[in-house]
C-alpha cells in the first residue's frame, strides 16, 4: 500500500479519526457542497457527490448536515463559495507531495501551506512539478481476516477492479475511476467491511524514508491533514509500518 494510504489506515484503526471528528465533518461538508455545485444535488446522477455522501455516512454525520451542504452547493440556501486548488511540492528526502484544497481565501491558504512545507524541511513547488508522478484511481481496502486472496480477487476482478494486493492484514483493491462504483458495490454486497474507500492518487514510484526524515515526513502529513482547507494529501513516501505505528502512538 502506498505510504499515505497506509498512514491513513493506521490512524483510523487507532481512533485518530474520531478525535478529529469536527475537522472531518468540516472537510466532508466542503466536498459535498462543491460536488453538488458542480454536478447537481442528486447523488444518483453525481458520482462525486455520491462518494462524499457515503463518506459522511461512514463518519456518522447527521443527515441534516448533509442536506444543508447539498442545498448550499445547489444554491437553494446561501453559503460560502469555495475554490478548488491543487498544491504540489516536496517533503523531507525529496518525497513528492500533492495537496487538494477547498478554500475561500487563496492567499491565506497558500501562505499557510508554504509555512508547513518549510517547517518540515520541504518546499512548495510550481504547478505540475509532481502531479505526473501519480495516477488517479479508486481504492478499497478490506481486512484480510477470514478471506482468501483468491476469493477477493475473483469478486474484485469480476466487478472491474484493476488489481488486488495482499498488504499485511488487509487486501488493497484498486480500480480505474469508471469501475470504482461497481467495485465498491461488489464489496458491499459480499458484506465485507471496508477500512478505506476513496478516490486516491497512487504514486508510480516511492521514496524510502527512515529515522529523522521519516519522523519529519509523518509530522508534515499530520500538519497538512489538520489544516481546515485541505481535503486530501498524497505523498510517495515508503516508511515501515513499525515507524508509522510508533509515530501515531
Amino acid at each position: 500500500m502506498s505510504g499515505h494510504n497506509k498512514w491513513s489506515t493506521i490512524k483510523h484503526k487507532k481512533g485518530a479519526a474520531d478525535a478529529k471528528r469536527g475537522k472531518v465533518f468540516s472537510k466532508i461538508i466542503k466536498e459535498i457542497t462543491i460536488a453538488a455545485r458542480m454536478g447537481g444535488g442528486d447523488p444518483e446522477g453525481n458520482p462525486r457527490l455520491r462518494t462524499a455522501v457515503l463518506a459522511a455516512r461512514q463518519a456518522n454525520m447527521p443527515k441534516d448536515n448533509v442536506d444543508r451542504a447539498i442545498k448550499r452547493g445547489t444554491g437553494e440556501i446561501e453559503g460560502v463559495n469555495y475554490e478548488e486548488i491543487i498544491y504540489e511540492g516536496y517533503g523531507p528526502g525529496g518525497v513528492a507531495v500533492l495537496v487538494e484544497a477547498l478554500t475561500d481565501n487563496k492567499n491565506r491558504t497558500v501562505a499557510e501551506i508554504r509555512h508547513i512545507f518549510d517547517k518540515y524541511t520541504g518546499n512548495l513547488g510550481e504547478s505540475g512539478c509532481v502531479a505526473w508522478m501519480f495516477d488517479k484511481k479508486g481504492m478499497v481496502v478490506i481486512p484480510a481476516g477470514g478471506l482468501s486472496e483468491d476469493d477477493v480477487m475473483e469478486v474484485a476482478l469480476e466487478a472491474g477492479a484493476q488489481d488486488v494486493k495482499a498488504e499485511g492484514d488487509t487486501f488493497e483493491i484498486t480500480a480505474d475511476l469508471g469501475e470504482f462504483e461497481a467495485v465498491k458495490k461488489a464489496v458491499e454486497e459480499k458484506g465485507w467491511k471496508t477500512e478505506l474507500s476513496e478516490i486516491t492518487m497512487i504514486p508510480q514510484n516511492t521514496v524510502k524514508l527512515e529515522g529523522k526524515k521519516a519522523e519529519l515526513m509523518l509530522k508534515m502529513m499530520d500538519a497538512l491533514d489538520d489544516h481546515e482547507d485541505l481535503q486530501q494529501v498524497f505523498a510517495n513516501f515508503d516508511i515501515s509500518e513499525e515507524e508509522m505505528m510508533k509515530a501515531s502512538a
